[in-house]
């Protein structure tokens, strides 16, 4: 064995001894053994044996402007040497941080003119769940205190982040969810639509909130909170009558609509944000994944306007932050990131060109026997697996045929996600036609062999 495989066996000793992997059986990873990532260059990430992968997930969400971008590498470099760290408590800034927040409220809309930065989604949920309350309360009215979620939805794994989410296998482990919150069905018309249309499972489950309201009473609800479009959940795209009739009950109630933008912002959608392609506006709206590609960490909350006129009028001292939010070199990254989204057109190209092209790649798959779905927007599309086309009816143990599939597309080469038995794309928004060809290619193979395996049962 020579000194380079020697290292990186050691390397995966130490790991096991040392390393807790997130969201991770630990006992099956270390007999397993882990697979060490060493480089990304593009659209491709190639592990320590050499072997070089399609990233058509971009790590989790997030390598939107894709790998090897030295420009941000650089701008993070420059910060570190002039001002590597300072924070935003007693009254004190960086400028990278103020101009991360000015170009971010450039994009957001005429109404989301404010941020509040923290590291991570997961810390942007437990920030806007403050706010809310906060705001309420400083407005006078004490016990509108409830927060209104969605069953599947994912907004993080801190305590207040899992509880917002609506997956109740993590609700198992910590006494999950903590008071205040409550959960309504997802617009996942697939499996929970039964005989309606699309069009009429989405009014129903809409007016899902509006019936929650009136059962838990106005007064005493803050906000509601839902990802634009379901991530984590599986890429559960709503009909197109969901948000129109959440925007109508959001406006008739006196409650805040709190819009998920971690995955869906920053130009996955081929807008800048979620909201913005389903057209609504929302009061308050966790951001992170996209906002600098992954390169730091770094997440945020848009505030809009008359919640932010709360917190400085009325609220005082607002007893809430992370000793690194806004740091100067995050928000250096971020701020590069963003400046190579603008000049190189991504989220146009999203919207006009690659998407398109994704989504038509996508749907040549909808024939296959094996599949029962086929939605995508943007960079962002899922394939649902089924054993039988015409009642949708599905394998019983959906998470193993999810994870077979998903493993033999990474055996050929390509990185993508299984969220039970849909298999999810969520590419780089530079990747090429060739490589979306690739893709789609290999996850048509995948199929294949599932099919022809279960034929063989």
């Amino acid at each position: 064995m020579d000194q380079r495989f020697a290292h990186l066996s050691n390397l995966a000793a130490i790991d096991a001894a040392h390393h807790i992997h997130p969201f991770s059986n630990m006992q099956k990873l270390n007999a397993e053994g882990t697979r060490i990532i060493e480089r990304g260059e593009g659209v491709h990430i190639w592990d320590s044996t050499g072997k070089q992968y399609l990233d058509a997930f971009a790590g989790l969400w997030c390598v939107n402007v894709g790998y090897g971008r030295s420009s941000i590498a650089e701008a993070a470099y420059r910060q570190m040497q002039e001002l590597p760290y300072y924070n935003c408590f007693f009254g004190t800034t960086t400028p990278p941080t103020t101009l991360l927040a000015q170009k971010i409220a450039s994009r957001a809309g005429p109404k989301l003119n404010h941020v509040f930065f923290t590291n991570s989604g997961s810390e942007a949920s437990d920030t806007w769940f403050r706010i809310a309350r906060v705001y309420w309360k400083a407005l006078g009215h004490e016990t509108k205190t409830r927060i209104i979620a969605r069953n599947n939805g994912y907004h993080g794994s801190t305590v207040a982040g899992a509880s917002l989410g609506g997956m109740t296998w993590m609700h198992e482990q910590g006494n999950l969810p903590i008071d205040g919150i409550v959960h309504i069905n997802q617009p996942y018309w697939y499996a929970e639509g039964g005989e309606l249309s699309p069009e009429d499972f989405g009014l129903k489950v809409a007016r899902e909130l509006e019936e929650k309201i009136i059962e838990l009473g106005e007064e005493n609800v803050a906000a509601f909170v839902a990802e634009p479009i379901q991530g984590a959940g599986g890429v559960i795209i709503p009909p197109e009558t969901y948000w129109p009739e959440i925007k109508r009950i959001c406006a008739k109630y006196q409650i805040l609509l709190v819009a998920d933008e971690v995955i869906c912002g920053f130009g996955r959608l081929g807008t800048w944000f979620g909201h913005q392609y389903y057209d609504f506006e929302p009061d308050l709206a966790p951001i992170a994944k996209g906002l600098s590609s992954g390169y730091l960490p770094i997440g945020g909350v848009l505030v809009a306007d008359r919640v932010a006129e709360v917190l400085r009028d009325q609220v005082g001292d607002f007893y809430h932050g992370y000793t690194y939010s806004g740091h100067p070199a995050a928000a250096a990254a971020a701020l590069e990131n963003l400046r190579i989204i603008e000049e190189e057109g991504l989220v146009e190209r999203v919207r006009d060109d690659i998407g398109p092209y994704f989504a038509e790649a996508l749907s040549s798959l909808a024939d296959h026997e094996a599949v029962g779905e086929v939605v995508s927007v943007g960079l962002m599309g899922a394939v649902q697996i089924t054993a039988d086309k015409a009642s949708r009816r599905r394998y019983e143990k959906p998470d193993d045929i999810g994870t077979a599939v998903r493993n033999h597309c990474v055996s050929n080469g390509v990185i993508v996600r299984a969220t039970g038995d849909r298999m999810l794309f969520s590419p780089p928004l530079i990747i090429a036609r060739k490589e979306v060809d690739q893709a789609v290619d290999t996850l048509r193979n995948a199929l294949d062999w599932l099919r022809d395996g279960q034929r063989q049962r």
